[in-house]
């Protein structure tokens, strides 16, 4: 069984790239700016990955009683993410290798992300994938942004792809839900291993528990060639020691 008639569709923060500990450096200098010191830490951050940055700020620019507008927010905490993420924001190994893979055999991809266009185009410029990825969706295109399936649904109409034919990549719990409504396939690959047994992710058709430290490019192109009407390989047999060794060779 070939990928011939399956895209792929990547979240881009925590999954393509690890992105997260800028966000949280962006948005920590914004409430600093506006709010003062403030108890955010990343623990308190981790409860806002997967979803948008603009929902993000909306919530916490009412928890912590800041009354400037919601624009002036997401300026700031885009700016101050640029700039982060301009200087370093590293791709997984094994998620570089498995979109180049996908790229040489013709199997069509898009990123839908939380993110804001720009910082979009930034990071992928940074780190050469837009070399692969040239499909993008922000959640400020769409109406709604995960866990609705707005971003999902306008990346399968960009690729011409119908939902049910798409996979989606998440490593959050509300983007696996915006996979599910969507209609798509959905691989979960947490950021944070303790949220693994979210029903989120345990609605998946694939869990990685242990997320980037179980996944492999070549692994997930045999599972993604399974037939989708077949019960799939189990996760596990993404994990195996000659799958790492054979993907890093």
């Amino acid at each position: 069984m070939s990928t011939e008639h399956t895209a792929v569709i990547f979240d881009l923060d925590g999954t393509l790239v690890d992105s997260e500990p800028n966000y949280y450096e962006a948005t920590l200098r914004t409430l600093t700016a506006l709010a003062g010191d403030t108890d955010f830490d990343w623990e308190r951050h981790t409860g806002y990955i997967g979803i948008g940055t603009r929902e993000t700020l909306e919530i916490l620019g009412a928890h912590y009683g800041i009354e400037a507008p919601l624009e002036e927010l997401l300026d700031a905490t885009n700016r101050s993410y640029l700039e982060l993420a301009r200087a370093s924001t590293p791709v997984y190994p094994e998620m570089r290798a498995f979109v180049e893979r996908l790229y040489v055999t013709g199997v069509p991809m898009a990123v839908a992300s939380g993110s804001s266009r720009a910082a979009i185009e930034a990071v992928l410029a940074g780190t050469g994938l837009d070399a692969f990825l040239t499909t993008l969706v922000s959640a400020e295109e769409v109406g709604r942004g995960k866990p609705e399936p707005d971003v999902f649904l306008e990346a399968a109409r960009r690729l011409g792809v119908a939902p049910a034919r798409c996979v989606v990549f998440e490593d959050a719990a509300p983007g696996a839900l915006a996979a599910r409504a969507a209609g798509m396939r959905c691989v979960a690959l947490p950021y944070m291993a303790a949220t693994a047994d979210d029903p989120a992710f345990m609605a998946a058709d694939l869990l990685l528990p242990g997320g980037q430290r179980e996944f492999t490019a070549r692994a997930a192109l045999d599972w993604l060639a399974q037939d989708p009407a077949r019960p799939h390989t189990p996760a596990s047999s993404l994990a195996s020691d000659q799958d790492h060794q054979a993907c890093r060779s």
